[in-house]
């Protein structure tokens, strides 16, 4: 079968090529012992875009074996630090060169619009790249005294080897930039398994890995279903590494493979890096600034529809403003529009797939039968297309389960408290801790809470914000490890120290 699939994008008419094999040693092959192949909707319409190769466990071994001789041959310790960034450069150059071809095709394949694929999510993947080729020629250790006279110590921060990557389909373009990056500024080899959802850009991505020049077997990808290829990459006795974002329930998985199989380090975190799912608070004080707050509370619901990891779920007004607040924030989110990617009004598109849709509404109906008061949305779209508007409930309570669990969509519960004992108290109230905001405009106040909040990252009188040179990852049950930054760098190095005598006499027997 050809492992092509030749596209139309309806709104444009541009006709695109888009592999469909399984990209090994860059190159496009068919599975070594499969003829499953996974079907790609458009979330928009509901129908089918193409399908793809289903990668098995043993090409999983096979994809494997490949970055495990680049490593050891035309990468890792073989090729230097110069090298990887002039590669790394020309990779972003030609993102940058296909970027709205990239983003039309992300849009079909995710939902999410065109501008907000082209000129965030893509733009901020060529800035990763860029960043990381900073760095590549720059990953240094030590030297340290031991004696002047006989002996010295020094450090190297040498690639970890092969890294099996695993990446969510709600942003499909920048969390592959997030892993591929780091990793290959730091000399690893990777296996990237794209979710089963969203493979297609990361399948044309691989071909510009090719094009830019990386030796092959230095990057690998591998569409497969999570149970066949996530599971064969994290049991795998040959993957050094695992990086994963995604839910907190897989991420145990995960956990629990690596340990089972060569360990992966996982009694050191950075060998097995996770990035898991959230309930975030976002707390709005008296002082605020109502109508930036309310801005930027929708931003962090809203944002992607909702299917953000740092969403700002569940947000907590002092009561002073709240009813102020409230008829801001309720006309604000009014103003967003939901609708198909490539209409230029669109501010957010549909959800990735008919189980999300279908578990965005089952809590949306939880919200209600628990007695929660519903603001705004709630009611569902005639028609075909995962659309889902947003949604807000007011009246909750903290045992409510649209408070307790993490929805993955635009649905918002707001309460309310008196002081900020209380608000920190609420906001900590949960198992996860990936993201907290807060908006005051007294400083000491600022200071206080950010401090105070159980959160990887804490944003004050703003949300949802991140550089690619600020480190970003959770606490508690939202994960463990950091990406983006020079944090990220560590994830995929290990210390090697190194003793040298060149002075002592050894002296035997004992």
């Amino acid at each position: 079968m050809a492992q092509t699939a030749r596209i139309i994008i309806p709104a444009t008419g541009r006709v695109v090529e888009i592999p469909t094999g399984l990209f090994i040693n860059n190159e496009f092959v068919s599975s070594v012992d499969s003829e499953e192949r996974i079907q790609v909707v458009n979330p928009a319409t509901e129908e089918p875009i193409c399908s793809v190769v289903a990668g098995s466990e043993e090409d999983i071994n096979v994809a494997v074996a490949a970055a495990r001789a680049a490593f050891s041959t035309t990468w890792g310790k073989n090729v230097t630090g110069f090298e990887r960034s002039r590669l790394l450069n020309k990779l972003a150059d030609l993102i940058e060169r296909d970027m709205q071809v990239l983003a039309e095709i992300e849009s079909l394949n995710n939902g999410k619009p065109v501008k907000i694929a082209r000129d965030f999510d893509i733009g901020d993947s060529i800035q990763c790249l860029r960043y990381y080729a900073g760095w590549a020629d720059k990953i240094v250790g030590q030297t340290i005294e031991v004696n002047n006279k006989t002996k010295i110590a020094f450090t190297r921060h040498e690639p970890i080897g092969v890294c099996g990557q695993i990446i969510p389909w709600n942003y499909p373009i920048n969390m592959w930039a997030w892993k591929v990056a780091p990793a290959l500024a730091c000399g690893c080899t990777i296996v990237m398994k794209p979710s089963e959802l969203t493979p297609l850009t990361a399948l044309v991505l691989s071909k510009l890995i090719a094009e830019a020049g990386f030796p092959p077997g230095v990057v690998n990808t591998i569409p497969s279903l999570g149970p066949v290829g996530g599971a064969a990459l994290s049991h795998h006795m040959d993957v050094d590494k695992v990086a994963f974002t995604g839910s907190t329930l897989t991420g145990r998985k995960i956990m629990e493979a690596a340990a089972k199989s060569n360990l992966k380090k996982a009694c050191h975190t950075r060998e097995v890096s996770l990035e898991l799912g959230g309930k975030s608070p976002h707390i709005i004080f008296e002082s605020a600034n109502l109508d930036q707050a309310a801005n930027w509370a929708c931003l962090g619901i809203l944002y992607n529809t909702g299917q953000d990891c740092t969403a700002g779920s569940r947000l907590y007004v002092q009561d002073t403003v709240y009813d102020k607040f409230l008829a801001l924030l309720v006309e604000k989110a009014k103003q967003l529009v939901i609708g198909d990617g490539f209409d230029e009004r669109s501010g957010g598109g549909p959800v990735v797939s008919k189980a999300q849709y279908d578990k965005i509404w089952s809590y949306i109906e939880s919200g209600k039968s628990q007695g929660a008061k519903l603001v705004l949305g709630g009611e569902k779209r005639p028609g075909k297309g995962f659309f889902v508007d947003p949604t807000i409930f007011t009246d909750v309570t903290h045992n409510m389960r649209i408070v307790r669990d993490e929805i993955f969509g635009p649905v918002l519960s707001v309460g309310r408290f008196k002081t900020e004992q209380e608000a920190i108290a609420l906001a900590n109230d949960t198992s996860y801790g990936l993201g907290a905001g807060l908006h005051s405009a007294d400083a000491s106040q600022c200071m206080r809470v950010s401090s105070a909040l159980e959160a990887g990252t804490v944003w004050v009188n703003q949300y949802n914000t991140l550089g690619n040179n600020v480190p970003f990852g959770g606490k508690k049950q939202s994960g463990i490890g950091r990406e983006l930054g020079s944090y990220a760098l560590e994830e995929y190095t290990e210390v090697k120290a190194v003793h040298w005598n060149f002075g002592e006499q050894a002296e035997w027997p004992l």
